[in-house]
């Protein structure tokens, strides 16, 4: 049953404008240890990342604003020192709902370039029908990077890298280089289907260049924290390589075949493996397809 609810609640906060994100409830935070100082917070939208140490508090991604005072209280368990700085991993209100909230608080907000435009101007969603009002001024990222931008924090060396046109055109991994741990944003759905914002700027090419970049990074010690879903190793990020490969692959044949996208929805070439281990109500068999698809038509 969590498993069936929680891609829902992140389908809400993602798409919904700003105005009805106020309204959502607030859900615990759960705290689980990455690293020596590293932390990830498990509450409603996003997977939050938190780097606390000597020289501060940051953390990669804020879920939405009425998450705030759960996600601060969580950070205070952790570390009694104000958070710094914000990293966003890209524009969905979902990861950047916070933004405003913790400026307010001092913190800086950090993000690529494509995050702030986005951000910027009101942004429709076609496949979900949705549009998403600008973002008020507070929340817009203070601090933008093309390419990378590297923290030097708390003993560490995290390096921010822009990954192209993979979730959306503003997607960033965070790299703790000594710690050896990668925060992967909406790259990486750990056990689910992913979403591709193609309105965004996203496509399959991209996602899977984002995943070989963490793979190249990663050994068999790296955690991973997922932009959803539990915190992997390099072993689930391979498996999510493969699902990918192997479901695109099967999709792309039956498109060769002249079947339309009603005809493969009906065939479900993925029901006797994947989809029963990675489909959500978020992203189910068929909309798994007909996302797959709409991607295919734009390469």
């Amino acid at each position: 049953m969590l498993r069936s609810l929680l891609p829902a609640a992140v389908l809400a906060v993602m798409v919904v404008p700003a105005q009805a994100q106020l309204q959502a409830p607030e859900t615990q935070v759960k705290t689980e240890k990455v690293a020596e100082g590293i932390y990830v917070l498990f509450g409603n939208g996003g997977n939050v990342g938190v780097c606390a140490g000597p020289d501060g508090v940051f953390i990669i991604d804020d879920q939405y604003a009425p998450m705030t005072q759960a996600l601060s209280a969580a950070i205070a368990g952790i570390s009694e020192s104000p958070v710094r700085f914000v990293i966003n991993t890209h524009w969905h209100g979902d990861h950047t709902g916070g933004n405003e909230n913790f400026g307010k608080m001092g913190a800086v907000v950090i993000a690529h370039d494509n995050v702030r435009a986005r951000m910027s101007v009101p942004q429709a969603m076609e496949f979900f029908k949705r549009a998403v009002p600008a973002s008020p001024a507070g929340a817009l990222p203070v601090i933008t990077f093309s390419d990378s931008v590297s923290l030097h924090l708390n003993g560490d060396d995290v390096r921010v890298i822009h990954v192209a046109d993979a979730h959306t055109d503003g997607d960033a991994i965070i790299h703790f280089r000594k710690a050896n741990v990668i925060h992967a944003g909406d790259t990486f759905f750990n056990g689910w289907y992913p979403f591709i914002d193609a309105d965004s700027g996203g496509s399959l090419a991209g996602l899977m260049s984002a995943i070989d970049t963490m793979l190249a990074l990663s050994d068999g010690g790296t955690r991973i924290i997922a932009g959803h879903g539990p915190v992997a190793g390099k072993a689930e990020l391979q498996a999510y390589r493969k699902m990918l490969v192997d479901t695109v692959t099967r999709i792309r044949t039956l498109r060769s075949e002249g079947k339309t996208v009603d005809e493969i929805v009906a065939l479900a070439p993925n029901a006797a493996d994947y989809d029963r281990t990675w489909a959500t109500s978020f992203i189910n068999p068929e909309r798994y397809i007909r996302m797959i698809s709409n991607l295919l038509d734009r390469e």
